[in-house]
């Protein structure tokens, strides 16, 4: 949670920045709430956000994303939230460096994903071929089942990143509870490395969500 719970906060306040305090009236606020809750951050913790998105100091946070090649030609992408680009910047650069890799310059890898909205919504009482007729209006690209940690199963829809505030209506107006929604990068094309050259990405990874600015990394190394 030390490291879910401040991205999550950053989400919030960015969100309630960008389309003011009321999660009725700001969807985006609506689904970083959300978000927030299933992650079971406390109710303080996320008022706290909501109110930071007023104070003097957040007012410069921005959704900023950098894109460059990891060891081994894996291209990465990293979304991040920050109030301090040149900050920003100058870490990722020093991270993609010591790791045998290099920061590009924007649109340098985004071009080898696609940028899908998804939303996860509870399984149970859900008869699919039904739900993806009523679905498809909203514009929905793929529907599938997943099963969940606890062995339990969940189903996933994505959407293109331009559908995604069309399906979130949808989907609330349809009743359905969303568990959580999420705007993803997927690689067209994945690399396949070895056992040691993938542990190389990992790291890299990791070094990457350690930085309090990021939000997500993606990368087109093959699951």
């Amino acid at each position: 949670m030390s490291r879910v719970f401040p991205k999550l906060s950053k989400a919030i306040t960015f969100a309630a920045k960008s389309g003011g305090a009321d999660p009725e009236l700001n969807a985006p606020l609506r689904m970083a709430i959300q978000n927030a809750k299933n992650a079971n951050m406390p109710k303080d913790n996320i008022e706290a956000a909501i109110r930071r998105a007023t104070d003097q100091d957040q007012s410069g946070l921005d959704n900023i994303r950098y894109e460059g090649y990891g060891p081994h030609g894996i291209a990465i992408i990293v979304e991040t939230t920050t109030d301090n680009p040149n900050r920003t910047v100058a870490n990722l650069r020093t991270i993609f460096g010591r790791a045998g890799g290099s920061l590009g310059v924007s649109n340098s890898v985004a071009f080898q994903f696609s940028h899908l909205g998804v939303f996860r919504i509870p399984a149970a009482g859900q008869d699919l071929d039904e739900l993806q007729l009523q679905l498809i209006d909203y514009g929905l690209e793929e529907l599938m089942e997943e099963e969940t940690e606890d062995g339990g199963a969940e189903l996933v829809i994505l959407t293109p990143f331009e559908a995604f505030g069309q399906m979130q209506k949808g989907l609330e107006g349809l009743g359905i509870e969303i568990l959580k929604a999420e705007i993803q990068w997927f690689p067209n094309v994945t690399t396949e490395l070895t056992e040691a050259q993938q542990a190389d990405i990992d790291k890299l990874v990791d070094k990457l969500q350690d930085d309090d600015d990021v939000q997500d990394v993606y990368t087109s190394l093959a699951p």
